[in-house]
């Protein structure tokens, strides 16, 4: 599949098939996430993957029915300690780069006929909890996969004149 189809095709899928994600495709995924890049290179992620009596834990971090039905959840978390800050001013390219990661993964899931859909909405705390991470490593997002129940809606997109810009902000290609 082209890049320009997977993109296309690509959506928030919430509405999962029962069937189980194979190995092979969970490990393409998490190596799409693996091969991003990132700030220097320092590559400040960790995935943990939740499946069976974990991930029915997981719920509680954000109770939404529809998650229950994915057959696994990715949990991407952030390593500040471990990422580059800019000089200037020091902000810090961990959830920059985590989100880098994470779309690496949402489109190598459609790719192999997946889906998945990005959540930041949960109790970071309760999960750190459920998960035993560390204090230096923050959950980021929380990305169930599995084979989609449901076709994809139609896209709601701004058109390129309205977001793209010549040069200067507000200035448009004559």
């Amino acid at each position: 599949m082209e890049l320009s189809d997977v993109i296309q095709q690509r959506f928030s899928v919430r509405k999962f098939k029962s069937q189980a994600v194979e190995q092979q495709k969970l490990l393409q995924i998490l190596d799409a996430g693996r091969l991003a890049p990132s700030a220097v290179n320092f590559q400040p992620w960790h995935f943990i993957v939740v499946e069976k009596e974990v991930l029915v834990k997981l719920y509680s971090v954000y109770p939404a029915k529809w998650l229950q039905q994915a057959p696994l959840v990715i949990v991407v978390c952030s390593v500040h300690s471990q990422s580059w800050k800019r000089g200037s001013d020091g902000k810090d390219s961990a959830d920059i780069d985590a989100a880098i990661a994470i779309d690496h993964m949402t489109l190598m899931a459609t790719s192999l006929g997946l889906g998945t859909c990005w959540i930041c909405n949960f109790n970071v705390n309760r999960c750190s909890e459920l998960l035993k991470l560390p204090g230096n490593v923050e959950p980021v997002a929380l990305l169930p996969v599995g084979y989609p129940d449901t076709e994809a809606p139609e896209k709601q997109r701004k058109s390129l004149e309205e977001i793209v810009h010549y040069q200067y902000f507000g200035q448009k290609l004559a």
